[in-house]
């Protein structure tokens, strides 16, 4: 049985919504996630499965992936029907890149423990320039005036663009207030949706969706049952890579060596 096979069994056994794999499609009922949001239309879609994913983006009809590892880490654009890399640049091996977002034309780059932020043409994908910052570097959104960052741990910092200096930080919690609520960590990569801030909790299948001017935990995704259904997912190879088409309202889900990128549409009651 292939991996596109097994992967559709799993989703029409087991989640009951409409999935493509390949060629073969399946019409069923949809995925209702809190606070009525749905997914449809799930298509699985090939993946390298040699990116050790860390920040995923689209724009443009294209997808824009950086990958990490000290030696292996490089900033992509791919081909979402295909896979295919259509360009990529490699980062310095004493780099482990981190996430990824594009502000105009320029691309922001994070490192890990290195507290740099690289920036790229989004078109060439040569360097333009760089900034620094303290701590570590996880993910990273743009809710369209700010750079929001996270670090691995509950907060969430807000940057300029044009100079990178920290305009403020928000704590995520879930619960009625940020003194009484859990504070959420482990907030990896990043996608601004709809107005929302959705992460990855690493090591979990679990995205979080964030007020971004509260940090309030707004709902929660939680996709087991597409991780599962991955060849390679593992504690290691975990859920990792949001994308937001918005024109679309489509989202792509992948993994860090995943061979599977998956497209679904996102439907807001």
């Amino acid at each position: 049985m292939n991996t596109t096979s097994k992967i559709f069994i799993i989703l029409f056994s087991l989640i009951f919504t409409q999935v493509s794999c390949a060629q073969s499609e399946s019409k069923t009922r949809n995925v209702v996630l809190p606070d009525v949001l749905t997914f449809r239309n799930v298509v699985a879609r090939p993946h390298d499965s040699t990116a050790f994913t860390q920040g995923l983006l689209f724009s443009d009809g294209k997808l824009y992936e950086s990958t990490g590892l000290y030696g292996r880490s490089t900033l992509r654009i791919v081909e979402p029907a295909s896979g295919k890399v259509v360009r990529r640049v490699e980062i310095p091996r004493d780099f482990f890149a981190e996430g990824l977002e594009l502000v105009g034309d320029s691309l922001y780059l994070l490192t890990w423990r290195e507290r740099r932020c690289f920036v790229f043409d989004s078109k060439t994908l040569k360097k333009s320039g760089e900034f620094t910052y303290d701590g570590e570097g996880w993910g990273i959104c743009f809710d369209g005036e700010s750079l929001i960052m996270s670090d691995g741990t509950a907060i969430l910092r807000y940057y300029d663009p044009k100079n990178f200096k920290l305009r403020k930080k928000v704590t995520v919690f879930d619960g009625d207030n940020v003194r009484s609520g859990q504070k959420i960590m482990m907030l990896n990569e990043l996608e601004f949706v709809h107005g929302e801030v959705w992460a990855n909790i690493w090591k979990t299948t679990k995205i979080v969706r964030i007020n971004p001017q509260t940090g309030k935990v707004i709902g929660w995704i939680d996709l087991k049952l597409i991780a599962e259904s991955v060849t390679n997912f593992s504690n290691e190879n975990v859920l990792n890579g949001i994308a937001f088409d918005e024109a679309a309202s489509k989202v792509f889900i992948t993994g860090k060596n995943w061979n599977v990128l998956f497209e679904m549409d996102l439907i807001v009651k």
